[in-house]
């Protein structure tokens, strides 16, 4: 039974866990199977075939582990770096922190640069550090492609254009967690080394799969890291791909029926066209926050995100209380303000299995929060904002044509 159970469905509009489609859900709802049947590793080889589509990579090999980010995460870490090495990383918001906390408890050399939350990546002070390390000390640069806590979005190929500028052979490790499959991401291209994600994010599954995917040259590291790995280690898994039976340890079976559902959902709408419609749900949100009169917690258009957008709220209003009172009285679910924006900020996720008419319903219920919690909105004036957008953006359903 749902914890206090209320009509209709709870609108789900955090930054993750999102909404999870019908569709997966029908696939998960089997009972448990034998996983070294030949049915499981004939799946597995397909969904490794396939997770590498919406990374955009063709030289990269995936990795799908039973954890979270933060898992996945570690596994990237470790298995391409040793203790003591000198890395960079970004400190942009709280979960850009937590990283950099696991970061310094596996024991490397963090070097960190930190920017006000709301801002993105200092790539300036980034360029300086590379300039400046000719004899290449650095092994590898860490940043949050999207900052969930801030909604701030980094430019992912200017940092490949420092590195290459230089010609340094830093590792590029990416934290995609709310960005891969939803925001404009080129592994290939961008020349990232590691790249994560989560299976609760964009991919709109259930917590339980963490995502890495590495490149050659974070393969080709991972053969003389240090660091200490088991469940994590890569070795174990590529092992096990040469034998054709793909897993080393116990899969979750639901989830990889689920994650194959999930693929399948992205490539009959098509990867490019999902992309499309979060830069929809983005733009519409933030004309709905500025018709509201209030800011972005994003400080500059350059980094705004599509998957989330932070709210600042006036001084007076304590934004916990707009989220308590969505749940409360409108079966609405808001992302909290984290760490230094607490009280500051209220976050409307926008990504995952959803369309427009669910997030203008989203919008309506914050407009009415808003007026509860005693400020000014008027009632309707985010909503037509976000409609008249994208009445003239949303395009016919392509199945439907």
């Amino acid at each position: 039974m749902d914890y206090f159970n209320a009509p209709g469905r709870n609108h789900l509009f955090v930054p993750g866990p999102v909404n999870i489609p019908d569709q997966i859900i029908r696939a998960m709802n089997r009972n448990n199977e034998d996983y070294r049947s030949p049915a499981i590793p004939a799946m597995t080889k397909t969904l490794l075939e396939d997770v590498k589509k919406i990374f955009k990579t063709i030289t990269g090999i995936p990795f799908l582990i039973p954890t979270t980010g933060t898992g996945a995460w570690e596994s990237a870490l470790t298995n391409t770096l040793s203790p003591g090495d000198r890395i960079v990383s970004f400190l942009i918001g709280q979960f850009s922190l937590l990283w950099i906390d696991q970061q310094q408890r596996l024991k490397f050399n963090v070097d960190v640069v930190e920017s006000e939350w709301g801002q993105g990546a200092k790539l300036d002070v980034l360029e300086s550090k590379i300039a400046s390390d000719t004899s290449h000390t650095i092994k590898a640069i860490c940043i949050a492609h999207n900052e969930t806590a801030t909604g701030v979005t980094n430019d992912l190929a200017k940092v490949r254009q420092i590195l290459d500028s230089y010609r340094h052979p830093a590792l590029l490790i990416v934290d995609g967690v709310s960005s891969i499959c939803a925001l404009d991401f080129r592994m290939d291209e961008w020349g990232v080394d590691v790249a994560i994600t989560g299976s609760q994010k964009a991919l709109s599954l259930p917590t339980g799969i963490g995502i890495v995917v590495a490149g050659p040259r974070a393969i080709e590291a991972s053969k003389h890291a240090k660091s200490l790995r088991v469940f994590f280690d890569w070795k174990d898994y590529l092992k096990f791909y040469q034998l054709g039976t793909y897993w080393p340890y116990t899969p979750s079976i639901h989830l990889l029926y689920g994650l194959r559902a999930a693929l399948d959902l992205i490539f009959e709408e098509g990867l490019e066209n999902v992309i499309a419609r979060h830069s929809r749900l983005g733009k519409a949100t933030r004309l709905a926050v500025e018709a509201w009169g209030l800011k972005n917690c994003t400080q500059k258009e350059e980094w705004y995100s599509d998957t989330v957008t932070a709210v600042l709220v006036p001084a007076y209003i304590d934004s916990t209380e707009i989220v308590r009172r969505a749940w409360k009285r409108y079966n609405l679910s808001l992302g909290l303000g984290l760490n230094k924006v607490a009280g500051k900020v209220f976050r409307i996720g926008h990504l995952g299995h959803l369309n427009e008419l669910q997030l203008l319903g989203c919008l309506a219920g914050v407009e009415m929060i808003l007026k509860d919690v005693g400020y000014p909105v008027k009632l309707g004036s985010g909503v037509a904002a976000a409609s008249a957008y994208l009445q003239n953006t949303i395009p016919m359903i392509p199945s439907r044509i």
